[in-house]
């Protein structure tokens, strides 16, 4: 159903069984997905890829161009995956000349008046807790967590299966499996609820937890743990995916508190 109170541009490419309620705004350069729902009074501009069976709530804006003063009106855009949710408010840039796009993966939730900045990529299954702000290419991997309030500067890494706590500060790179809370944002130990939940097993959990005892707890510096983990652990992929994230690091990780 399309309400004839909706502005629809007619170059824009609507999919099957697509709802588009009263007052929704759509630009011409935008293409959205089967069965999706674009709420009343939502913008959708110029370089929107809107996946299947997303949801769009009310006064959400998607690709906006970005708030970056080096922006020259480029063409880039913003992709959504399926089953992805955006509530009210929230807002979506598109991309600047450094990367082309923003990409927000499948099933993920942007909560209300949450804000994801030009050229982040955010994986799948990702929650941004409400009044949650991304700044510019910010990297956020599966089933991340970022709790309502947290800042996340610009270039920051966050890495997979990570609880952020509420009103964190994330100026570093924060590595996958852990919880991250207080100021400065410190390291507080593993997810264990969020692991458990996916299915983790508890050998797979413990391997986890002895890796990160050696990075934080054994007073070594973040060199020689790496080398020491890679010595002493066998190869898997969690070993692998926690070395690989560090060692890329370019900001640096957070500490323990």
């Amino acid at each position: 159903m399309i309400s004839n109170l909706a502005f629809i541009h007619p170059e824009a490419k609507i999919g099957k069984d697509v709802i588009i309620e009263p007052f929704a705004f759509i630009a011409g350069n935008v293409y959205i997905g089967d069965g999706t729902w674009i709420g009343p009074n939502s913008t959708i501009l110029d370089g929107a890829r809107i996946g299947k069976n997303c949801k769009i709530f009310p006064s959400a804006v998607v690709s906006g161009i970005p708030q970056d003063l080096k922006f020259r009106g480029e063409k880039s855009t913003v992709e959504l995956g399926d089953n992805t949710t955006v509530r009210e408010c929230a807002t979506v840039n598109r991309g600047t000349a450094a990367v082309g796009r923003t990409i927000i993966g499948k099933n993920c939730l942007l909560m209300a008046y949450s804000h994801v900045g030009h050229d982040c990529a955010i994986g799948n299954n990702v929650i941004i807790g409400n009044s949650t702000a991304l700044a510019g290419e910010v990297d956020i991997d599966d089933w991340a967590i970022l709790s309502a309030g947290t800042m996340v500067h610009q270039f920051a890494h966050i890495g997979g299966h990570v609880m952020i706590g509420g009103g964190a500060k994330v100026r570093i790179d924060v590595p996958p499996y852990i919880k991250a809370d207080r100021d400065p944002l410190s390291f507080l130990g593993l997810n264990l609820v969020g692991l458990t939940r996916r299915g983790f097993e508890k050998e797979r959990i413990d391997e986890i937890h002895e890796i990160y005892r050696a990075i934080y707890q054994m007073g070594m510096n973040f060199s020689q743990a790496l080398e020491f983990v890679e010595k002493e652990f066998k190869p898997s992929s969690d070993r692998d995916y926690i070395l690989d994230f560090i060692r890329k690091s370019e900001r640096g990780i957070i500490k323990a508190r």
